[in-house]
């Protein structure tokens, strides 16, 4: 395996955004499969093409629950769990209930966790826990985070959505994303065969590599074709033909 395509098989290629339109999710699916990423994360409506769209190639289907806030009951998230499986998805991103980490309500945690994580088992899914870190002002909360998903030995924690902004003092909204501090906390207190998957901020190669060295097997991108393309052009391999007006689909 060349090194981009090692790289690539780091990628999970983000389909989210809310502007996306149906033709836009149909050219990010045939991005994904032209340079062959882990996956694609898309919108939970389009599970079922996304399946189609990549049919002949190794690229996953994965989709997101309770995404962005992570706000909705646990029997809401098990259902929508439930149906992206059952249309196909084999990767499921879930958002945690950032108040109720917030709030230290571990036994709802560890409930809505396992529950979800129960239901992804079933149809032979991996689950992502998405924790949401730049709402998280305490590593405490990210340790404990860490510690339930290793009880319930789910595929990936995951550092955010791309969509956690936070209001600055100026009355702009930002988001840090996948920091070196966060992702050395959460291998550092997750167990071996729970992975790190980090989203927000990963936009370059020199990016993926840091992120790398630093234990991380996946990342959530939308920037695919420039991180590949200027992976090609680093290590002299070939470039990937695939064009698109030299354009990216993702969020």
């Amino acid at each position: 395996m060349s090194k981009t395509h090692e790289l690539a098989k780091m990628i999970d290629h983000s389909l989210l955004h809310p502007t996306l339109s149906d033709a836009d999710l149909k050219k990010g699916c045939e991005l994904a499969k032209a340079y062959d990423v882990a996956s694609v994360c898309i919108k939970p409506y389009a599970v079922k093409q996304a399946v189609e769209w990549l049919q002949g190639s190794d690229v996953l289907v994965g989709t997101v629950i309770g995404f962005p806030q992570g706000n909705s009951s646990i029997n809401i998230k098990v259902a929508e769990t439930d149906q992206a499986c059952k249309d196909g998805a084999v990767e499921i991103d879930m958002v945690v209930n950032i108040g109720k980490v917030i709030s230290e309500d571990w036994d709802y945690i560890d409930q809505e966790i396992g529950a979800i994580n129960d239901n992804c088992k079933s149809h032979r899914a991996i689950l992502k826990v998405i924790f949401e870190n730049d709402f998280l002002s305490e590593d405490k909360h990210k340790i404990k985070l860490c510690e339930i998903c290793s009880k319930h030995k789910v595929g990936f924690v995951k550092t955010s959505t791309g969509y956690g902004m936070v209001k600055g003092a100026d009355g702009k909204y930002g988001y840090q994303g996948a920091t070196e501090h966060d992702l050395k906390l959460m291998r550092e207190n997750s167990a071996d065969e729970v992975q790190v998957k980090a989203a927000g901020g990963v936009r370059t190669v020199d990016d993926m590599l840091r992120v790398q060295a630093l234990g991380v097997t996946r990342i959530g991108a939308s920037a695919t074709k420039t991180m590949l393309d200027a992976a090609a052009e680093k290590y002299g391999e070939p470039k990937n033909t695939y064009g698109m007006q030299d354009k990216n689909v993702g969020y």
